[in-house]
Parts: C-alpha cells; structure tokens; sequence
C-alpha cells in the first residue's frame, strides 16, 4: 500500500474542482500495474465524486442543485454558520475507490475525479491510497 498526499487551495465557497491528473501522475508513478485507487478527503466539508469532466455545466449544475438542496441560511443550529456545507460532504461522502490497469484509471471517456468544496476558500488535503 502507498500513500500520497497532495494540498488545493480553493478560490470559492463552493466549487468541483477535477483532480483527475493529479490521481493519475501518482498512479503512473507510483502503481504496481493493477489495482485499486482510494481518493479520499479528510474533511467535513468537503466531498468526492466522480462524474463528466468535458463539459463545465455539469459542475455548475451540481453545485447549485446541492445548494438548492442545502441552503446557506435555512435557521441552522450549529454556530460556525456551515451546515449546509456539512451536510453536501454527508450527503455525498468523502471518497471513492477506483480501478486502475496498465498504471492508468479505468474511468468511462467523459469522467473525472473532483473535489467538491462546500465551504471555502480554503487549502485542502486530499490522500490517494493505492491497494
């Protein structure tokens, strides 16, 4: 098993952010030709998912469903003023586990790896776990 750990700084509050070439150099460099790829991020407020990486709009699409979904203000009681952040990461968890072959994903033609920010700008870790 090897672990790497790598820092964003994210510009808004909420955002996707595609990390897919960054799981993938790690992978070229560091893989064992077969095996699982665990991309986790070890905060509250953040989130994990895999989905189209082609087309802008979908970011833009799922972040303001998640939004709708979750408001900002909607009479909270936890007093950092970020529960709806706190329950976007929830909702769609911290992690996912991947395949890869050759040292490469097994992703389809149009997905990408991204971190969901729900609460920033902030700096940011994530962990790529290979099994």
């Amino acid at each position: 098993m090897k672990i790497y750990n790598f820092t964003i700084k994210t510009g808004k509050r909420t955002e996707l952010i595609d990390v897919t070439q960054t799981v993938e150099d790690f992978i070229v460099k560091y893989g064992n030709g077969e095996g699982l790829c665990l991309v986790y991020s070890p905060h509250t407020t953040t989130a994990v998912i895999i989905n189209e990486v082609y087309d802008p709009d979908v970011a833009f699409d799922i972040n303001r469903f998640l939004d709708n979904l979750a408001p900002k203000n909607n009479n909270y009681r936890h007093a950092e003023g970020n529960s709806d952040a706190h329950i976007k990461a929830a909702i769609i968890g911290n992690s996912r586990i991947l395949p890869y072959s050759g040292n490469k994903l097994i992703l389809g033609r149009w997905e990408g790896i991204f971190l969901c920010e729900f609460d920033g700008p902030r700096q940011r870790n994530i962990n790529i776990i290979l099994i």
